[in-house]
């Protein structure tokens, strides 16, 4: 067994279900954090489900995983199937701090971990999970109240234990005080942006107009294609700008277990599966309109990226995405369920170069307000803050005399 003899570095053990970095936003921005780790400072212990052997030069535990129900693309990993091993590789890295991604099975065993030795625990909230349940039980709407209120339960039960909650947003941080989690847990810790890589100088007309095969104003929506973003929203808003005298092009971007759905509801419509960021920028920065009726987001970077892109946003009022929005100044907020709302909004934009020409230029300018060097500054001295109040520390096995 490994054995971590690092000096004065601060040892931190990293818990997250999937340590692949593209395989959604919540990974995306833990990366923005694991790829600035100062090594000369920080010693990680990766222990996730899904992950590689070595991540950033540290060793990544994986343990057993299965994949959700609700959800193939995700999968959850079981500690109890491999805790002694787990246990031993905790004991000998002896973590001063605890971060745990997700509330999740994971999530608890190392929450347990933490309180048997009094380490204190960061987190970030990733992800909004009882903003899905009015998706997932929307067959059976009796139910939603009562699951609300277990989810709302568990996840107090959950965060009021942790030292430090990074929320990305003043919505969500409202909503997460309603349900009884301590606001002096809460710190609001927003998500960067490339500006390099979005940008408006990827515009390419050009380009879109081959893409799309014709010079029709483009409408986009990129996102992982999965019920709980207001799909059915979306696909009400494709049928009116399919009127007659609406030439538009309705681009979607991105994969997920409801593509095949998508693709039936809304036949006309260019699909372009999952792109890479230079390709994504591009498609950004040459559409006209950013089009995000998804209520259960926690941050929403694709907004940020729109709107880095010079992209001008027509979006769902709810969720934390709503936060990037002044109305009528940087971008247009909208009844979450309304298409005719969204429409309307719409065509203001695409009617009125001036308004679009307003929105795009207050969007870069409050993107670039947004550094992930400043962000990850912020979580590597609150670590260390954090690794000063750890009081316990995994004592060498005694030698007994022969």
């Amino acid at each position: 067994m490994q054995h971590y003899n690092n000096g004065n570095k601060i040892r931190v053990a990293f818990f997250a279900e999937i340590l692949i970095e593209d395989s959604d936003g919540a990974s995306r921005t833990m990366f923005q954090l694991l790829k600035r780790i100062d090594t000369r400072r920080f010693e990680f212990l990766f222990i996730c489900g899904v992950g590689p052997e070595k991540l950033m030069g540290f060793s990544c535990l994986r343990l057993p995983s299965f994949t959700l129900p609700l959800n193939r693309n995700y999968k959850m990993a079981i500690p109890f199937l491999a805790d002694t091993k787990l246990n031993q590789q905790l004991n000998a890295f002896e973590p001063q701090v605890i971060h745990i991604a997700t509330p999740s099975l994971l999530g608890k065993f190392a929450l347990q971990y933490a309180g048997k030795f009094h380490l204190p625990v960061i987190s970030i909230y990733h992800t909004h999970f009882i903003s899905y349940i009015d998706y997932y039980l929307k067959y059976a709407p009796f139910l939603i109240n009562t699951a609300k209120s277990l989810v709302a339960s568990s996840q107090r039960k959950f965060y009021n234990q942790c030292d430090k909650i990074y929320i990305p947003s003043e919505s969500i941080a409202r909503e997460l005080k309603d349900y009884g989690i301590e606001s002096s847990r809460m710190k609001i810790w927003k998500r960067g942006i490339d500006t390099r890589l979005f940008s408006p100088d990827k515009r390419n007309l050009t380009w879109l107009n081959r893409f799309t095969g014709n010079n029709k104003k483009n409408i986009l929506f990129a996102s992982r294609l999965v019920w709980e973003k207001n799909l059915e929203t979306l696909f009400r808003i494709y049928d009116l700008a399919k009127q007659p005298n609406l030439p538009y092009n309705f681009i979607v971007a991105g994969d997920g277990q409801a593509l095949t759905a998508c693709k039936n509801r809304m036949p006309d419509a260019v699909f372009t599966g999952k792109l890479d960021h230079e390709t994504l920028a591009q498609l950004y920065a040459s559409s006209d309109v950013f089009l995000f009726p998804s209520v259960s987001e926690t941050y929403g970077n694709v907004v940020l990226e729109a709107m880095a892109s010079g992209l001008p946003c027509v979006i769902a009022n709810g969720g934390g995405s709503r936060d990037f929005i002044e109305q009528g100044i940087n971008g247009f907020t909208c009844e979450p369920f309304n298409e005719i709302d969204y429409l309307q909004k719409i065509r203001l934009i695409i009617e009125h170069p001036d308004v679009a020409a307003q929105f795009s230029k207050a969007g870069l300018l409050h993107s670039q307000q947004l550094s992930w060097n400043k962000l990850a500054a912020v979580y590597f001295d609150d670590l260390i803050k954090l690794a000063e109040n750890a009081t316990f520390r995994v004592l060498p096995a005694l030698k007994l005399p022969a």
